[in-house]
């Protein structure tokens, strides 16, 4: 069981939605808070918030697709609490949404950019300080449900929360004998402002494709969805749950599992076919290489 007490947790997005949420699971459980967001004024109201719950925190600016700013990040979280234990990944955006021609490079790029270098420069930058104390931490980056099968008319985003999957399983894998444990977060609609991205959206990423009062019918519906979604509050809860038990993934709505099993039975059956095919024989049975 990790050991939440008096340690440091990092958290990017952390102003509102899950990644308060998580603040608060987790300063509930006597962590130490280095809160960070893009958004100044939900920053600071936020801080207060934990503040007047006792939690110790220190609040940060941070815009996670500049690697630098991580860097002036770790270094207030040394100075302010001496050691960075937990590092969650939690910043993102919904990107534009619409039929593959419409995808204009500006959409994929702030969404590769925040949602997948956004959570590569968290971890670059803070699995160093992890490591150096040698008192074991934890990375938990947040994806999505959308990260565990393809979602129409969402191709950035849905690519995006894919390879934060994979990356958590590769850094998993590699972190295992260094007492740095590893968890992605793949939540389906929770009550959050994600719908609402653009707010925050910098110049450099603006494209023609995003127009608020000529939504399409699948902007409105997946909207709709995320407000009738579950409490954030809950997330946070689940999440210092599975740290406890060690989850590599982390779920929180498990009526979604039979649609991630018809998934798994139809890779299943990819490979069998597979094996049917003479072009294949050679290598049926033959043994895996691993590293």
């Amino acid at each position: 069981m990790f050991k939440f007490e008096g340690r440091t947790a990092v958290i990017s997005g952390g102003a509102e939605g899950i990644g308060l949420s998580i603040a608060k699971a987790l300063g509930e459980q006597k962590m130490n808070i280095i809160l960070t967001d893009i958004d100044k004024t939900n920053l600071l109201k936020s801080t207060s918030e934990l503040e007047s719950l006792g939690i110790p925190v220190m609040s940060a600016l941070l815009d996670v697709a500049d690697e630098m700013q991580w860097k002036s990040v770790a270094k207030q979280a040394i100075n302010k609490f001496g050691k960075v234990h937990i590092i969650v990944n939690n910043a993102g955006v919904g990107g534009d949404s619409g039929p593959i021609e419409s995808q204009e490079k500006e959409g994929w790029q702030w969404a590769l950019e925040v949602n997948l270098m956004g959570v590569v420069y968290g971890a670059k930058i803070m699995i160093p300080h992890i490591k150096e104390h040698g008192e074991g931490g934890w990375i938990l980056n947040v994806s999505s449900m959308a990260g565990m099968g393809g979602v129409p008319y969402s191709g950035a985003y849905t690519a995006s929360k894919a390879a934060v999957v994979a990356l958590s399983e590769s850094w998993a894998q590699e972190l295992q004998n260094k007492r740095i444990g590893v968890s992605v977060l793949c939540p389906a609609f929770v009550k959050t402002r994600i719908y609402d991205s653009e707010r925050n959206r910098p110049e450099k990423y603006k494209s023609d494709i995003y127009n608020a009062e000529n939504e399409s019918s699948f902007s409105k519906q997946t909207k709709q969805m995320v407000k009738d979604g579950i409490d954030a509050s809950i997330v946070g809860k689940r999440v210092v749950e599975a740290i406890n038990d060690g989850e590599l993934y982390i779920f929180t709505h498990p009526n979604y599992r039979e649609v991630n099993q018809a998934r798994f039975a139809g890779i299943d059956e990819a490979f069998a076919k597979s094996e049917k095919s003479p072009l294949l024989k050679d290598i049926v049975n033959k043994k895996i290489d691993m590293l």
